[in-house]
């Protein structure tokens, strides 16, 4: 390491000082016109002269130079050993040819070849004494150790535990029990695995001691995953107290150890300006590196589905519209299956081959329902067998013969995910012989029918000019267009065509957008679902644990549920009621900057309250006013009537409340009810107005108490009233039949 850096700072010395004699205004001679002075000519001339005996001097006699306040003067010997000199190396600097003897005029670009020549001497001898260098002080490099028996057998132990994690339906239980047999013999990657396992929760207990002790040691041996872990627990204030500087630490050199987590969690903090200061373009260097790792995994299926659920959102809007299949559901689709149902059999193969609302993605079970279904004559079920067989999966080996007939069937029929399949065989030459023009028809003509594959593949062609003139914005329309559906590919290379402007102009923003919507789609994202099965199985603290490790790497659904498990009191994690609010403000303000309209709300709510803050009622109002002006919030809409109403940190208009009351009812069906009671409210307010100018205003005179509390006399008022409507308008067979009870009952007792 050290003749490394010795040969770079004699380098960096002998050009900073030969740049500082070779100034542009000592090559201006043999630019100039033929009428400038030859005394110029010769003036510049003499700054290249030095006597060859004579030793560079790092401090240069310019007085400019001296006196300027950027220029700092470095002793370089400081960093040599105390035997090297520079008296034993000095460089010479050929004399550059004098421009006023030069009679026959030489021209501008004999002159530089005459320069480079003499450079390229300077540059050979430097190399010499950089060799001579490293021959007086060789690098001891350390061979590569040797395993012991037990360090292989740890190494065959943690492989065997990742083949099982890589699985598409894997036993984690399993996986984890081998990965503590390898940590036990001293693995250090299986140990930070068993310290993840033990920090989240999944899928043994949480004992956040062990995992803290673990990380801190493997840590001090520079192991990223382990700098990471311990960048999160400083981050959230999990075994340590919350310290941003030392996460940001952390959280640095396991992005500098090339982990993915520690480069999204980065990614976001520079992006959204969390403990750092905003910088797009450090944000995009890290989710650049994180998407292209997604997209270089992402199969021809597209992967698994990623469904995303806020639970405040599922509370609120409980049913079907949580996004989560019922079993009954799926049960009724599996019986009208069996039955023959070629619809529930497509539908089921799809819900099985791409994974999501609640079913386990399940490549053989989306075979046999295809296969019933192909049976049958569905052209769309031919075409995902083609998709099958063209990739192959753990269970089912690929064969490139079978998925042609099948898309081939599939296309004939004019179905476009068989044209796109057999446009993706031609365009790569599986089973088939490459043809590029056979390939472009085909992904035309699933693109026109708005299929994404041919949209996504087309926009390949034209931007990579595959078999077509590379045109950028053909290549963004069709990207765009697969976007929509929501291809990860076509948002990784949209993301790469606004990075560095082609075919557009260039935009970080949109960029960095781009690239965390493709990072987000990693393997990693499959605890979103594993943090909602433990909340559903009651494991709060478990789906905490995983829903704040998400926070960290920027996914806003994770942060909305972490704030929805702190406001309802569900983690014991913290020391009080207070420390919950305060984080929970923290990542509903995360949610909410995302875009979330809801934490927007909740964000206004707390600031009403005071919960987790002082009271403030103009903040309030300001996250209202943006949930209902950016989102359309109903719920920020009606808030902010009844501030308008009653005059809370903003002035006091009841015709603004009136407005703010009649958008809610016009943005949202579930909130005509209570506008309908507010307007009501309100009617009655504008009563009470006009009878302070008349005679009746000695009401308005009564006692201070009775003024503040009007309403809640109004309400018991009211209450009386409706009773007695209530008691007088009975049927009068019913009145009948209780006075005839009440006489007989006067007849008895006499």
């Amino acid at each position: 390491m050290f003749i490394k850096f010795t040969n770079i700072l004699v380098i960096s010395i002998i050009f900073s000082t030969f740049s500082l004699k070779c100034t542009a205004s000592e090559l201006k001679g043999p630019l100039d016109d033929e009428g400038d002075e030859i005394n110029s000519k010769q003036q510049q001339s003499k700054s290249y002269q030095r006597k060859s005996s004579e030793p560079i001097d790092e401090t240069d006699s310019n007085e400019d130079d001296k006196k300027s306040p950027t220029s700092d003067t470095i002793n370089y010997k400081d960093f040599l050993p105390e035997d090297f000199s520079f008296s034993s190396s000095a460089i010479k600097i050929i004399k550059a040819p004098d421009l006023s003897q030069d009679k026959e005029g030489k021209k501008v670009h004999e002159m530089l070849n005459d320069l480079l020549a003499s450079h390229g001497k300077l540059i050979e001898k430097i190399e010499n004494e950089l060799v001579e260098i490293e021959e007086n002080y060789p690098v001891n490099e350390e061979e590569p150790k040797e395993l012991t028996v037990e360090e292989l057998q740890a190494e065959l132990i943690y492989t065997e535990a990742m083949t099982i994690l890589n699985k598409t339906r894997s036993d984690k239980m399993q996986a984890y029990k081998l990965m503590l047999e390898a940590a036990n013999k001293g693995h250090r990657l299986a140990k930070a695995h068993v310290a993840w396992s033990q920090l989240l929760g999944n899928p043994v207990e949480i004992n956040i001691q062990s995992a803290k002790q673990i990380f801190t040691e493997l840590a001090e041996s520079g192991l990223p995953e382990a700098q990471m872990g311990l960048g999160f627990m400083y981050a959230t204030g999990i075994g340590f107290n919350v310290s941003q500087a030392k996460a940001l630490v952390y959280y640095t050199m396991a992005a500098l150890g090339e982990n993915t987590w520690a480069q999204m969690a980065l990614g976001y903090r520079y992006w959204a300006g969390v403990g750092v200061p905003n910088s797009c373009e450090t944000a995009l260097d890290y989710y650049r590196k994180v998407a292209t790792k997604v997209a270089s995994e992402v199969t021809f299926s597209g992967g698994a589905a990623v469904h995303r659920i806020r639970l405040l959102d599922e509370i609120e809007n409980s049913g079907p519209s949580s996004g989560i299949l019922d079993n009954d559901l799926i049960d009724y689709y599996q019986l009208l299956a069996d039955k023959g149902d070629v619809q529930a059999q497509v539908g089921l193969g799809q819900l099985h081959y791409q994974g999501g609302r609640g079913i386990p993605l399940d490549h053989r079970k989306a075979l046999l329902y295809f296969s019933q279904a192909a049976n049958a004559g569905n052209a769309v079920a031919m075409a995902f067998l083609g998709k099958i067989y063209l990739e192959g999966s753990e269970n089912i080996k690929a064969d490139n013969e079978t998925a042609f007939k099948f898309f081939k069937k599939a296309a004939d029929l004019g179905n476009p995910v068989g044209q796109s399949g057999l446009g993706i065989m031609y365009l790569h030459g599986k089973g088939v012989q490459k043809d590029t023009a056979k390939a472009l028809k085909y992904f035309s003509q699933a693109a026109d029918q708005g299929w994404v594959d041919g949209q996504l593949q087309l926009g390949n062609m034209y931007f990579s000019g595959i078999g077509v003139k590379r045109d950028f914005k053909l290549a963004n329309k069709y990207f765009n267009l697969a976007s929509q559906s929501g291809h990860v590919l076509a948002f990784y290379n949209l993301g790469q065509m606004h990075a560095v402007g082609l075919g557009m102009m260039r935009s970080c923003p949109t960029a960095v957008e781009l690239f965390k919507n493709v990072a987000e789609r990693g393997k990693w994202s499959e605890k979103l679902m594993i943090s909602h099965q433990d909340y559903r199985s009651y494991r709060f603290e478990e789906a905490f644990m995983q829903y704040i490790l998400m926070s960290e790497l920027g996914y806003e659904v994770a942060q909305s549920n972490a704030a929805f498990l702190l406001d309802r009191s569900e983690i014991n994690l913290f020391k009080n009621r207070q420390e919950d609010l305060v984080r929970a403000l923290q990542y509903w303000g995360r949610a909410a900057s995302q875009g979330y309209s809801s934490a927007q709300v909740k964000l206004g709510d707390y600031h009403y309250y005071g919960l987790g803050t002082n009271v403030d009622y103009e903040t309030a109002a300001s996250h209202y006013r943006m949930a209902s002006e950016q989102q359309h919030n109903a719920q920020a809409m009606f808030n902010l009537g009844y501030m308008h109403e009653q005059g809370l940190g903003m002035k006091k208009d009841i015709h603004l409340a009136k407005r703010c009351y009649d958008l809610a009812a016009e943005t949202s069906a579930d909130a005509k009810v209570p506008v309908t009671l507010a307007l009501l409210k309100l009617q009655i307010l504008f009563k009470l107005e006009s009878l302070k100018e008349s005679p009746f205003r000695i009401i308005f005179q009564l006692d201070e108490n009775i003024a503040l509390n009007w309403d809640l006399y109004l309400i018991t008022i009211l209450t009386i009233l409706l009773g007695a409507i209530i008691y007088f308008r009975r049927p009068p067979q019913a009145i009948g039949d209780e006075q005839g009870q009440q006489g007989q009952a006067q007849a008895h007792v006499q």
